[in-house]
Parts: structure tokens; sequence; C-alpha cells
């Protein structure tokens, strides 16, 4: 495609470029807080407790009582801990997983060593790249569909664009990961399951944060009675496709479902391993569900928020879509013509990345730049910080896509880890962005997006990061020119 009407001033231009208000983001912390107020910060939000030096150290570690941290903030070391020591750091650390266990038990997010290893190579088979058409066209459709129902439903405001974006995806991962119909109610029930469970879950425990195991007792059983009833809600929805899935066995139509319960793989051979039970099916299924619904959702709400923050960003991407798609949805193989609004992705992943905070533990001692890492240290890597990074980033706090353009070199995929890096780097990396892309571009083309008048836009960081309060947005149609 010439890139004729969508020129833009070059990226240089852009970065030279006065001031603009760059988008919704947190203030560093200022000066030390008391142990207390620091941890109480680290609920509330966890990408609150960060100050203004740690948005240009390269590492730094620090102690909270008994328990020892370090954060990784350079690509040499984000390489070393997730490539080159893989074998030691390759444990989650306490918090994340007494943060995921009701939910995921002994899923891929949890799990490591040889269980891992199966685990991972058990789900893999859903994102071979010759599914990837027939996903593709499933995206398409279910994002028109929606479009369809927002022509519908237009002059009914506002939506709540991060539920909406959830559903979406949710009846995305559903018909192809699962090969399942799974239905709007379905839908419904596990995103709001997923919201209710961040809301509840104790991911910042004081046991676990300041290495006293004897603190547990200090935890809400009342919230702990929430978190399990929101994952009972997630539960009985897989439960419910596992069943469907057994009834279909011997149709022929592979799903991610339908290996863990057969042991057949992509072409109806068979595998090595034996079939999973149901809970390790249901486990490693509502992995997939969260991985393949909720970050691309949160992903795509702020994108509709960045384009509604910058109206020279989303009239370029318009022209693109105008030009490219002519008033159809958008088609994998029209993704290569569409680098605009694949950049807007990006960058909005960039900005606001879906899973901010990546933790390990220290098997065993190590020593990263002269700093002595000791056993069962915690290694913090945040995607957060390293987006944000000043020596990485020109303008690291603004919202410009070209920086994402084909004629850009890519960044370090140690700086850049939306969907983390190495060798628990997503499955679903090239279904993610595909799903993002196509899902963007067909509902752009036909709708613009205004933050409901009154509405603060502001960060909520749990397991993952969202917009607050679900992005009230009014629709309004687009008449293409």
């Amino acid at each position: 495609m010439s890139d004729a009407g969508l020129q833009t001033a070059p990226l240089t231009s852009l970065l030279m470029a006065p001031e603009a208000a760059p988008p919704v983001s947190l203030p560093p912390r200022q000066g030390r807080l008391p142990l207390l107020a620091l941890l109480r910060t680290a609920q509330s939000n966890l990408l609150s407790v960060w100050p203004e030096s740690a948005y240009r150290k390269e590492s730094f570690g620090f102690r909270l009582f008994r328990q020892d941290y370090f954060v990784c903030n350079s690509p040499d070391l984000v390489r070393r801990v997730f490539l080159e020591e893989h074998s030691n750091y390759d444990r989650k650390s306490p918090q994340m997983r007494h943060a995921l266990e009701p939910l995921l038990g002994d899923g891929l997010f949890v799990s490591d060593g040889d269980l891992w290893q199966e685990r991972r190579s058990r789900c893999a088979p859903a994102f071979e790249p010759e599914l990837l058409p027939g996903f593709a066209a499933i995206m398409t459709e279910e994002a028109a569909r929606l479009a369809d129902h927002w022509q519908e439903q237009a002059k009914i405001q506002p939506v709540r664009m991060l539920e909406e974006m959830a559903r979406l995806t949710a009846r995305i991962i559903g018909r192809t990961v699962f090969g399942d119909d799974t239905s709007d109610a379905e839908a419904l029930r596990v995103v709001r399951g997923f919201a209710a469970y961040q809301r509840e879950v104790e991911q910042f425990s004081l046991a676990d944060s300041l290495g006293v195991p004897a603190l547990g007792w200090l935890s809400s059983p009342l919230r702990r009675r929430r978190t399990r009833a929101a994952a009972a809600e997630v539960h009985q929805v897989i439960d419910r496709i596992i069943e469907r899935q057994r009834a279909m066995a011997g149709q022929g139509r592979f799903s991610l479902l339908s290996h863990f319960l057969s042991a057949e793989g992509v072409h109806g051979a068979a595998v090595a391993t034996c079939p999973m039970n149901d809970r390790a099916a249901r486990n490693e299924a509502i992995v997939m569900f969260m991985a393949g619904h909720e970050t691309t959702a949160n992903s795509l709400a702020w994108c509709w928020y960045l384009l509604h923050q910058y109206p020279h960003a989303a009239a370029r991407l318009h022209a693109e879509l105008d030009e490219v798609l002519g008033g159809r949805a958008a088609t994998l193989q029209d993704l290569p013509r569409l680098p605009y609004t694949r950049a807007v992705f990006e960058e909005a992943l960039r900005l606001y990345p879906p899973v901010p905070i990546l933790s390990r533990q220290a098997r065993k001692e190590d020593v990263m730049r002269g700093h002595p890492v000791r056993e069962n240290t915690i290694i913090l890597v945040v995607p957060w910080l390293l987006h944000r990074h000043k020596a990485y980033w020109e303008k690291a706090e603004h919202f410009i896509p070209e920086r994402f353009l084909p004629d850009q070199p890519r960044p370090d995929k140690f700086i850049y880890l939306p969907f983390s890096v190495g060798r628990r780097v997503c499955l679903g990396l090239r279904f993610g962005l595909t799903e993002g892309i196509l899902c963007l571009a067909t509902l752009a083309q036909r709708f613009t997006a205004q933050i409901e008048p009154g509405h603060e836009v502001a960060i909520e960081c749990r397991l993952t990061l969202r917009p607050r309060q679900g992005l009230p947005m009014r629709l309004i149609p687009r008449l293409r020119a």
C-alpha cells in the first residue's frame, strides 16, 4: 500500500515537537515511606511504589523486613534472568503463586520445572501457525458482529469499553482455542468472574512480602471467601465447556480442550503423553482463557482511550483503514497493509503493558552486576518501568505510534516485553497481536469513541493493568468519506 494520504511528520519531528499532555500515568512516589505506608500503597496499586529514580536506574535492590528484592531494569539483566540463567529463575514468586493458585491451581502461569515443561508442550499445539488463518477469520467475524450490535445500540450510551472488549475476546477465545460456541451469557460470566477475582484476591500479602509466613493469619477470611466465589464462577463456565467437549469427542475438530482430554494432536495423530484429568484440563484452560481474553481486552480498551486523547493519531488510523479496507472487515491478509494500526496497538502495549510486573524467586545464590543475590530473593522485571525508562525511550510518557512503524528500528526485545520474553514468552504472542490488530481495525473503521463527560480515567493495577471503572465511552458511528 502506498502511504499517500497517510503522511505525518517523521518520528524525529514528533519527538522534537512541543510538549503535549501525556496520557494518564501514575505519579512517582515522593520521598521515602515508612514500611506500613509503603505496603498500603502497594496493596492499593502495585505501580505507585516506584520513585522517579526507578525510571532511570539499571538495577536496584531493597529489603522488606526478612525478604530481599532485586529489580532488573536493563536488557542485559532481563536476558540473564529470563534466558541465560532461566533454570535458577524459573520459579514464580510466592506472592504470584498464592495470588493465582485459587483460580489456576497448578496451571502454566504458576507451575515450574518438569511440570511446567510438560504443560507448556501440551498447550503449544493450540498456537501452531497453520491454525492462525482459521482463528483470524473467527476474530474478524466476532469483531464485525460486535460492530453490528453497536450500530443497533448506538443511541444507548455509554458503553463500558473494557467490558465490551472483554466479552469480544472471550467469545473469540471460546470459539478458537476451545473450539466451542461460548454463549454471550457464558462469556459475560467469565469476564465478570475474572474482574471480581482481581478485585478480591490478596496479591500483596504481608506474609509473602515480608518473608514471615506466620503473618498469614492476618488475611481476611471474608476476602478469601469472596476470592473463592469469584474463582468458582469461572470454574463453572469452563467445566461446562469441558463437558461439551467430551460430548463432541471423535468429531475430528481440533481444539485445545480436545487435545488435553484425548491426547490428540493438530492433525489427529496421537501424542506421547496421556490425556489430562478434568481438573488439570480446567486449570490449563483457564490459563489460556485468561491469557487469551483478559490481556488483549485490556490493551484494546487502552487503544480506545488513547485514540480519544490523540485525535491526530485517530485521523491517521482512520485514513489507513478507509484506504485499505474500503468499508469491509479486516482479514489476516490485510495485516501487512495496516502498519499504523499495528503501531497503535503496539504503542498501547508499551504504555500500558497488560502484565506490568513479572516476578521470580532465585533458587540459589547469584551475583548480578556485582550485587549479591541470595537464595529466595524475589527478582522483579517490571515492564511498566522498562517501557517508560528514560535511557531507552525518547518522550517515554507520550503516545507516539510512529516509533513502531516498519521504517523504525525494533526496540530491544529485553526492553519491550508486553508478552514476556525468553523461555516463558507467551505462547499466544502471535495470536494476541493478530487478534488486537484485526479487532481494532474492524471496529475503529466503523466507530470512534469518546470518554463519557465527567469521567476521569485512572489506572488500576491488580493482576493485570486495566482502566479503572471499565472506561465508560460514547460510541459515534463514522461516516466514511
